[in-house]
């Protein structure tokens, strides 16, 4: 009986070992990207349909968000890449078996992008391949969406007070992001990113963003916003980080624009 008790605890201690490494494959890796002194939203002065644009008060641009109080950016991507900045890997796809297992055949999201108040709601959507996206326009003007991707994602549609516009199979991942615009609305445009794997995020009204699942070891994080990457071209590369333990705090990015001179 006691060797039975014996092997028994033994089994139990040798699972726990396992469940904890297992566990510390994988980490949370949370953030924040903040823009101090960042420029203040512009004034638009709607050129079409301006009773309704204006219907909850003027009408200011949604570039550059800003949260006054903590200095947190809003609407910016960030996300993981090989730690390695030679040229040609640049665009090297995410490596599969760094996926996490549960992960790695993920159920579609549908990504909606919105027209309810002459902008669009969200202006910035990241998303995996795979997923769905649907625009729609929620306000009781007409709108329009020019998408200048490829194949199903190249379209220019007109969308009516509550039409919506689907696109037909899941999306493909891009290397760089795809503009859309509204053409009965100019100032109108935003971004759409899609990547080959799950481990991106996109920043929250207070700049602060998170990663669930990311694989343990260095990677480079890379942090873009709708007018460049933090820090210019070399920022395209990202910045090393070390991954590890149940919750990686990564110090907060102080967003830099670099003009690069010609």
């Amino acid at each position: 009986m006691r060797s039975v008790r014996l092997l028994l605890l033994f089994a139990g201690i040798a699972l726990a070992v396992g469940a904890t490494a297992q566990a510390q494959d994988w980490s949370t890796i949370k953030g924040q990207v903040v823009f101090k002194n960042g420029p203040k939203p512009e004034a638009i002065t709607p050129t079409n349909d301006k009773a309704h644009c204006e219907s909850k008060g003027p009408l200011l641009s949604t570039l550059y968000s800003v949260n006054e109080k903590n200095g947190g950016f809003r609407n910016v991507v960030v996300w993981l890449r090989i730690d390695d900045n030679a040229k040609e890997k640049r665009k090297a796809p995410f490596p599969t078996d760094k996926i996490k297992p549960e992960l790695a055949k993920a159920v579609p999201v549908v990504r909606v992008i919105d027209q309810p108040c002459c902008q669009f709601e969200p202006r910035l959507i990241a998303a995996r391949a795979g997923d769905k996206l649907v625009v729609k326009n929620s306000s009781p003007v007409g709108h329009n969406i020019k998408m200048d991707g490829v194949g199903p994602l190249e379209f220019n549609v007109n969308l009516p007070a509550g039409g919506k516009h689907e696109i037909n199979g899941g999306l493909i991942a891009e290397f760089s992001p795809i503009s859309f615009s509204c053409n009965v609305h100019p100032w109108m445009n935003g971004r759409l990113r899609i990547f080959d794997h799950p481990y991106f995020a996109v920043t929250d009204n207070d700049g602060k963003y998170e990663i669930k699942d990311a694989p343990v070891g260095k990677w480079s994080l890379v942090v873009w916003h709708q007018e460049g990457f933090h820090m210019g071209i070399p920022g395209a590369y990202g910045t090393t980080i070390e991954v590890k333990g149940a919750v990686t705090e990564v110090p907060p990015v102080a967003f830099e624009f670099v003009v690069v001179k010609p």
